[in-house]
């Protein structure tokens, strides 16, 4: 089991997972052109790919989509209110654009699609299901819901997002309607956020878990892992240890293999 974070932030998201042969990946939302090169770069071909799972059609998660499932004709899985809201739908193959419900299978894995609270037609987080293992991606959330919270305290490994700084947000150049947004119920999750959400699930051993989806304007990565590792260890958790907390950035790569 690898994942591959290739890029992760407001200018473009996409995880690459292997599970056995299985080979997927989590949003477009850099150029293909990049995506072909930061793959090539883990030793994989895009034409490999078994499938490409979108969360919602916000551009810096679909960029890519429209020219990379062209080019290699890979089956997308995404909702299908989500369809409807890809611009690029009309020009894909329609056997290529599968909707989803909120379980379905790619390849060998078991795959869970859930409901999450953010600003798009039906955005999800996903959780994989493999040898007995559970690793979730879920981002762009201004809340957790019931659904993610019970998905991270099963989670061997999770990509969660980490995505401002409070302080940073309220007192940053950011117009105050913007401001709003991304702290509201429908916008992304703090640095506090994302750390109390860790503190209060029941994880396994040795939890894995992905910083993901900084914010370049009011975040900064050393800020976001001394925010969650702090919090962790005010309430009995030992990060490194309990959890082991990885960064994630806009261009480089980050992996664990597991």
């Amino acid at each position: 089991m690898q994942v591959h974070i290739l890029a992760s932030g407001s200018t473009g998201n996409v995880a690459y997972f292997k599970f056995g042969n299985t080979r997927l990946l989590v949003d477009a939302g850099i150029s293909t052109r990049r995506i072909e090169s930061k793959l090539a770069s883990i030793g994989v071909k895009a034409g490999e790919l078994d499938g490409v799972l979108i969360t919602h059609e916000h551009i810096d998660h679909i960029k890519g989509l429209d020219v990379l499932i062209r080019r290699y004709h890979l089956p997308v899985f995404a909702r299908a209110a989500t369809w409807e809201a890809i611009p690029c739908r009309h020009k894909l193959p329609p056997e290529c654009c599968i909707a989803i419900e909120e379980q379905f299978r790619v390849g060998g894995v078991e795959v869970e699609a859930h409901s999450i609270s953010h600003d798009a037609a039906d955005p999800v987080g996903f959780s994989f299901h493999y040898r007995r293992k559970q690793w979730v991606i879920a981002t762009d959330m201004g809340v957790i819901t019931k659904n993610i919270m019970k998905a991270l305290a099963d989670a061997d490994l999770a990509v969660l997002e980490s995505n401002h700084d409070r302080d940073m947000l309220k007192n940053g150049p950011y117009p105050g309607f913007l401001k709003q947004r991304i702290a509201g119920q429908y916008g992304h999750l703090s640095n506090h956020d994302a750390a109390a959400v860790l503190a209060r699930i029941p994880h396994k051993e040795e939890m894995q878990v992905f910083l993901a989806h900084l914010s370049q304007q009011n975040n900064q990565p050393d800020l976001a892992l001394k925010t969650v590792s702090d919090f962790l260890s005010q309430q009995g958790c030992r990060p490194g240890k309990d959890i082991t907390l990885h960064l994630t950035y806009p261009d480089t790569t980050m992996s664990f293999t597991g």
